[in-house]
């Protein structure tokens, strides 16, 4: 059986790890962060939506502790760690395939350049908020579709039916882009208007004028990605956003919980990625409510730091 190589052990990584080894994979979870540290077993422990509690005993380590990675390597890391995280990998992957299970436009972009043979990108429906060092509370708001960026795809079906729990559900997706982009512009919304107000998603189905500012940045972002050819309408969206709003009620965002516990933030490769491609269409002045909160979200959590 291949083993899984998770790298990021933050919520989503913990979760993920605690799925696949109740269902009997192999899976090593790597600090994302951190190297050079004594790998050790960690009991981690999942508290679901209906109050459910999964728990299971995971090898945690760091990149030094393997020279090579022999498997699936899917990183849930912050995507600000993926120019370092990519010279780590350099020579240790072989033709490992990537899976790449984060936030925001051109996560994998790195990745690609340093030629890594096969690169996946996942689009997580879920909600995931770390309690403590060792619990971690988790929501699935929908199955999180897993689609070829790099490679030929021919190994897309099985990562998926690898990476397939009934706690934490994935699919195939033959045309990602549209997904990632989707999900990127509701994040644009969720991480800069949630931290700005220290407020849980739930604010854009409770509050209507919270929702009206979530519509104006979802059309001024939906612009940007039909000029780049992304089919994607103002509407599904906003019904994305809504659904994720109703679901994750009384959840608090990443980048809420980043700036909380006065980590950087991935803000980066949501309102000011949209803005560069703006910049690169000469349309920059189409997305200033987008740059705007996303200037007021990166200079709160350099505040914080």
């Amino acid at each position: 059986m291949q083993t899984v190589y998770i790298i990021g052990a933050g919520a989503v990584g913990k979760v993920l790890a605690v799925a696949l080894s109740l269902n009997n994979r192999k899976v090593v979870l790597l600090r994302g962060s951190v190297d050079h540290q004594p790998a050790h077993v960690e009991r981690i422990q999942v508290v679901t939506a209906n109050n459910t509690l999964l728990e299971a005993d995971i090898e945690v380590g760091t990149l030094s502790n393997h020279p090579e990675l022999d498997g699936i390597i899917v990183l849930t890391n912050k995507s600000y760690g993926n120019a370092q995280l990519a010279q780590a990998l350099a020579g240790k992957t072989g033709s490992s395939p990537l899976v790449i299970l984060q936030n925001g436009l051109g996560v994998e972009q790195v990745f690609i350049d340093h030629h890594f043979p096969e690169v996946y990108r996942c689009v997580l429906f879920v909600t995931s908020q770390v309690a403590n060092n060792h619990t971690v509370s988790f929501k699935p708001v929908a199955i999180s579709p897993i689609g070829t960026i790099a490679g030929n795809g021919h190994n897309l079906p099985a990562i998926v039916a690898l990476l397939n729990t009934a706690q934490f559900s994935f699919r195939e997706e033959p045309n990602i882009q549209p997904v990632i982009w989707k999900k990127a512009i509701t994040n644009c919304v969720f991480n800069s208007v949630c931290p700005l107000l220290e407020i849980d998603n739930g604010i854009f189905h409770r509050d209507e004028k919270a929702l009206a500012l979530a519509t104006r940045v979802i059309r001024e972002c939906v612009a940007i990605a039909q000029a780049r050819g992304i089919e994607l309408t103002e509407e599904e969206v906003v019904e994305n956003l809504l659904l994720i709003s109703r679901l994750s009620d009384g959840q608090l965002i990443s980048t809420l919980q980043d700036i909380n516990n006065k980590r950087p933030t991935e803000i980066d490769t949501l309102n000011f990625a949209i803005v560069e491609m703006a910049r690169s269409l000469q349309q920059e002045d189409a997305v200033k409510e987008t740059r705007l909160l996303g200037e007021l979200t990166r200079l709160k959590s350099t505040l914080t730091l």
